[in-house]
């Protein structure tokens, strides 16, 4: 078989061809021994079921208006919405019964990790591969939004993530590539999602806000409003740091921020003697420590670790605001093959095993959690 480039094949230059994704992407055949629940999949498997999407994609007005960099995103979010689901799915026999149920839980949000494993390499700008990445995270927020205990809340956070009216062309995709005696209520829904999102002033964009401060606590507290001005009482300012290790979050601190401190997760290990795999629950106090000391002056500073993950940079920024800091987050995504040769350069060398585990955990960053994102490509 020729060889073709995956960004060709994704990007459709290549003319569209199922048998030949099949053939080239291995993840895909996978899907095809993947069973799903016949009440709501009464087409079969979720590879019989992906192509369906796909096509369905192809057929909406959406679809033949957009333009090639629209078609390839997409393209490649149908293609890979539900990647994870071998992974994920469960059969449980319905008890009194001789049936069973097949779910997926959390086949999204994992979807969304590997489909980031699966475009690292590409040669496509971070802003394109993170917007498939997050249709596949979000795929299933135009059904379920309105279940959310906020959903206004949900439908304007998920904009600053994603383009919401791509979302809700993955999703009809989703619902017509599929045979089910519920499809004209799904249907329905996603309709809903569109109309609800252009109320709440996001559909196709972002939600704008009075100021970032303002979209900030908006995040944080229940009584703000986006288009509330909130005065800004913020008095030093924090660069929180976020990407693999070998990524250069060392080298853009010394071009762009020589002058100031650095609480550096690494620099501690050094000083405790504290191996990467280490006992780490000592090195984040001692860091804790130091970056009180300056937060207590109002003296602006720099955390630098890798914070791939959301949860880990929440604690921080709680932390980090409780003293009115400010608090900017520089991500610096880099290809993985980039990452390992910079890696392979450092004086202490990390396993690629632990790198490809950072990857795994990685969830970019937005600005529903901080003032700021710098993105450093």
């Amino acid at each position: 078989m020729k060889q073709f480039k995956t960004e060709d094949i994704l990007s459709l230059k290549i003319p569209y061809n199922w048998d030949l994704l099949v053939e080239h992407f291995d993840w895909l055949q996978a899907l095809y021994e993947c069973p799903q629940d016949p009440e709501y999949h009464a087409e079969g498997n979720v590879g019989i079921h992906t192509k369906m999407v796909v096509e369905e994609m192809f057929q909406l007005e959406g679809w033949k208006q957009a333009d090639a960099l629209t078609r390839t995103i997409l393209f490649t979010a149908c293609l890979m919405h539900d990647i994870s689901k071998p992974e994920c799915t469960v059969i449980e026999k319905i008890e009194g019964s001789d049936q069973v149920r097949i779910t997926s839980p959390k086949h999204a949000v994992k979807g969304a990790h590997r489909t980031r494993q699966q475009l690292i390499n590409l040669s496509w700008p971070d802003y394109v591969k993170e917007q498939i990445c997050q249709l596949v995270r979000y795929h299933g927020l135009p059904i379920w939004f309105w279940s959310k205990s906020n959903p206004g809340k949900a439908v304007i956070q998920a904009s600053l993530s994603v383009n919401t009216e791509w979302l809700s062309w993955v999703a009809e995709a989703d619902m017509r590539g599929r045979i089910t005696k519920t499809l004209e209520d799904k249907l329905e829904r996603v309709a809903y999602f569109a109309e609800f999102c252009k109320e709440q002033q996001c559909y196709g964009g972002a939600r704008n806000f009075a100021s970032p401060h303002t979209r900030f606590l908006y995040f944080q507290k229940k009584e703000v409003y986006p288009d509330a001005p909130i005065f800004d009482d913020t008095q030093a300012e924090v660069y929180l740091m976020c990407g693999l290790p070998g990524t250069g979050k060392d080298t853009w601190i010394a071009e762009n921020v020589p002058d100031w401190p650095v609480v550096s997760l690494d620099n501690i290990r050094d000083d405790l003697n504290i191996s990467f795999n280490g006992n780490q629950g000592k090195v984040i106090q001692a860091a804790q420590e130091q970056a009180k000391s300056y937060l207590r002056k109002q003296q602006s500073f720099v955390w630098n670790a890798t914070n791939v993950n959301r949860q880990i940079r929440k604690k921080l920024i709680d932390l980090f605001t409780q003293y009115r800091a400010k608090v900017t987050i520089v991500y610096l995504p880099k290809p993985l093959s980039v990452v390992l040769r910079q890696n392979r350069q450092r004086e202490v060398v990390i396993k690629e095993s632990v790198i490809e585990k950072f990857l795994y955990r990685l969830e970019p960053p937005t600005v529903a959690e901080a003032h700021h994102v710098t993105v450093i490509e």
